[in-house]
This record gives structure tokens, sequence and C-alpha cells, in this order.
């Protein structure tokens, strides 16, 4: 784009320095959610972290700082795959991003429930296994959360910031404690719990989950006109927010470990591994309030992504291919109330025919690992592009250079489809191999084949409709048009 069109676009308030954005990524970046999942597989998921920040997460903002440069307008994943690949590989892209949206809001639900139990007091833990009870409790706070969408209140900043804070307070409290149970008690991890097991299969599944993990940084394409001179500006803000992230995610992950072990419950890790070692240093009072702050900030997240993603046919632009319904605004609240009962709807069958066949923590892991391999889509359009531009252009015509685009577009693919890959492994909670790669690759096939039907079947039959209308319309004489 030339910089006179630049000129002509109107441009918001250039308010974001480079502390507010790595405030922003790490927000974005960092989530408490996965880390029981992937220590529940012990230390050996720490050196996972350290090659998933260094062969995907830099390349990842080597990507979206290239790509939000080139393609500046809205639509972030979406448009960059439409741009460099076309209209199908667009479409597909913004639908994984979506669709992915649908299956880990089930995810959060079943989280909150695995901490809300422990707002009950002692005893109460072992509900979070209980399939009626979890079951009832995750469609009740879906239902909620829909509902609270659609009247508007769910999508402010407000419940953003709760997530946000809820977050970062929680990391703290776990990470805070574990420093204290180390320096007072010291730790039976040793560097043998470090090494590969003999058996490293379970421990497959964790590198795409991290790799999970570890994206949004992919939101600097939504807010490009808001960044104060964004070439010097993001390179800075992506570099700190990796390290602050990672920092993160290392030390909960560590001091899971510390406080519990390997027997982590993928949804209760956190608040289990907060009540032992507070109970340890004498402050065991703090896990009902700890367990309420932090049910408030998984709703609060929960919330986030459904307003956000039921957004996402809006910016991609598959109200083009999909029913004219799913466009609706609410007359009174202004909200996509449509898609945000699809997606409620969709997200409350996933997890009941889960829980038909498994147990929570099971269903747990089946829709996140489905969630990863959707969410990762994106990303492969994402380097593939990088590595089309060092190829193919003589001169680069963005920010990086040739080496530096196919080095990190290399590196970026390789480690994403890598992921994908691994997370068919099954994870220790999967208790039927045979089930679970039905589940994945039925899923994943039929996601994918339901974008192809939308955009080469229903879009071009709703393109003959409207051609058809219009021309229709044409037809009429001007004396019976109705005014």
């Amino acid at each position: 784009m030339s910089n006179s069109n630049q000129s002509e676009q109107p441009h918001l308030i250039r308010a974001l320095g480079r502390r507010d954005l790595v405030l922003l990524f790490v927000v974005a970046v960092f989530n408490l959610n996965v880390v029981p999942s992937i220590a529940a597989n012990g230390g050996v998921t720490v050196w996972l972290w350290i090659i998933s920040l260094l062969l995907f997460f830099w390349p990842q903002g080597i990507a979206v700082i290239e790509l939000a440069h080139r393609y500046p307008g809205e639509g972030g994943v979406y448009l960059w795959a439409k741009e460099v690949f076309g209209d199908f590989h667009g479409f597909l892209s913004g639908w994984c991003y979506w669709t992915n949206n649908m299956l880990y809001v089930p995810t959060v639900m079943l989280y909150f429930v695995g901490v809300s139990v422990y707002v009950l007091g002692p005893g109460h833990q072992g509900l979070a296994d209980n399939k009626v009870f979890a079951s009832v409790a995750s469609l009740t706070l879906l239902a909620l959360l829909t509902l609270f969408n659609i009247l508007g209140l769910g999508v402010g900043k407000w419940i953003n910031n709760l997530g946000a804070i809820g977050t970062f307070v929680a990391a703290a409290v776990l990470i805070g404690l574990g420093v204290v149970i180390w320096s007072r008690f010291g730790t039976t991890i040793t560097r043998a719990d470090f090494a590969i097991p003999a058996n490293p299969k379970f421990v497959l599944n964790s590198f795409g989950v991290i790799c999970f993990g570890l994206v949004g940084l992919e939101l600097a394409s939504v807010m490009g006109d808001e960044i104060q001179d964004p070439r010097r500006t993001l390179p800075g803000a992506v570099a700190w927010g990796g390290v602050l992230s990672g920092a993160l995610y290392v030390g909960a992950t560590l001091t899971l470990l510390i406080a519990v072990g390997k027997n982590v419950n993928v949804l209760q890790g956190i608040v289990q591994a907060v009540t032992h070692m507070a109970e340890s240093v004498g402050v065991g009072w703090i896990s009902i309030p700890f367990a309420i702050l932090l049910s408030l900030s998984i709703a609060g997240i929960g919330s986030a992504w459904m307003g956000g993603s039921a957004r996402i046919p809006f910016v991609a632009g598959l109200d083009s291919y999909m029913p004219s319904w799913l466009g609706k605004v609410h007359p009174r609240y202004t909200t996509p109330y449509a898609a945000l009962i699809l997606q409620g709807c969709v997200s409350a069958i996933l997890v009941i025919l889960n829980f038909a066949i498994a147990g929570v923590q099971e269903t747990f892991q089946k829709l996140l690992s489905l969630a990863v391999v959707l969410q990762l889509v994106p990303f492969v359009y994402m380097f593939a592009a990088l590595l089309k531009f060092a190829v193919t252009e003589s001169t680069p015509k963005g920010q990086y250079g040739r080496a530096a685009m196919f080095v990190a577009g290399l590196s970026g693919l390789l480690t994403t489809i890598l992921g994908i890959a691994l997370v068919f492994f099954p994870a220790q909670q999967i208790s039927s191999l045979f089930w679970y790669e039905v589940w994945m690759v039925g899923m994943t096939l039929f996601a994918v084949g339901l974008a192809g039907f939308f955009f080469f079947v229903y879009g071009r039959r709703k393109a003959v409709r409207l051609l058809s209308l219009g021309t229709a319309a044409q037809a009429v004489p001007a004396s019976e048009v109705r005014h």
C-alpha cells in the first residue's frame, strides 16, 4: 500500500506506547488455564516452553509485525491469508480462528467448575469430577455468559480487566508462595525430573498445547493506528512481552511441580497447589478468597472470548458465505446476538456429547486438543506468508530482510506443523486411544469440510440468489416501485 493511500485513511489517536503494548501482550499471551495440563507431564515441559519460545513465539512476533505493516487494515489472520493466498485461504483461516473458540470456551467453563468448588470449602473438591454437577454448572455458566454478552454486559472493558487482574494476581500468589516454600523447605525436584521420560508419548501432546498458550500477538493487527511510532514500538514490545510471558509460564509450571508434583489435576491444579503451599506456611485461609478471585477471573476471560469470537464473522467477512441471519444485530443492545446464540448452542452440544462418553478431565483435554489444531491453522498461513515474501521478493517491501523472514518463516512453519501433529498424540488423561483419534481426525476434517461447504457451495448459491434478486429489481418499472 502506498504512502498516499495510507495518509488518506482515518487514524485513531496513537495513545499506545511500548509499556501499554507490553502489558497488553502479556495479558493476551499468558493463559494460566493451560498450565496445569502441561505441568502434569513433569519437568521436561520446562524445556518445551523454552524451545517453543525460541522457535514459535519469536517468529510469531516477526510475522505479526511484518504482516501488520504490509496489511494494516482490519481483519488480522483472515485479511493476511486472503491477501497473500486468496479468498478461500482467508476464509479458512478466519473460520478456524472462529470455530476454535467454540471449543475453547467449553474448556474455560470446565476450568471454572474445577476451581469454583474450592469456594465451597474443604471436602467438596470431588464435585468437579462429578459428570452431572460439572455438566449442569458448565451449561449454566455458558448460558449466563451468552445472555450477558447479548445484553452487552460481558463485552465491556471492565470484564476483560477483571479477567486480566485476576490472572495476574493468581500468578503472583502462586509463584510467590512457590518462592516462599522453596526458600523455607527446599524442593524435592531433582535433575532427573527434567530428563526426557522413558515413555515420552504423553509429553508430546504438551508441545501443541504450549504453542496454543503462546498465541496472542496477532492482536497487534487490529490496533496499528493506535500505536505510537509502530515501526519502533512494536518490536521492543513483542520482545519484552515474550520475556515476561515466558517467565510467567515457566515460573507457574515450576511452582506447580514444586507444590504438587506430576499428579497435577488439569482442572484444579492452580488452586490445588496454592492450597497445599498456603497450609504449609500457615496461611490456609487464603484458599477460599483465592478460589473466588480465580473463578471470577475465569468467568471474565470466558465472557471476553465469547464476545470477541462472535464478532469474528463480521471482521473476517464470513457473512458473505453463511446464512444472513448470523449477521443480525440486536435492535436494542446492538450486539451480534444470533452469532452468540449459535456459538453458545454449539459449545453446549460439544460439552454434552463429550460428557456422555468421557470423564470431566478427559473432556477438558479432548476439547483443548482440538482447539489447539484449529487455533494453529491461521499461524500456518502467517509463517507461510513470510516464506513466500522471502523467496519471491528480490527487494523486501516490509520491515524485515529476506534472511530474517526466511528463518522466522521456516522455524515458525515447521514448529506449528509439528505442534499440530503432536497434539494428535493423547495426553495421559485420555482413556481410549481409538476414540481420541476418531474425535481428533473426524472433527478436524468436519471443520475444514464445513468451511469448504460454506465457501464453495453455500456462498455461490447465495451469490446467485442475490444476483437474480438484483436483476429482478432492475426489471421492475419505476412506476411500480413503492416508496
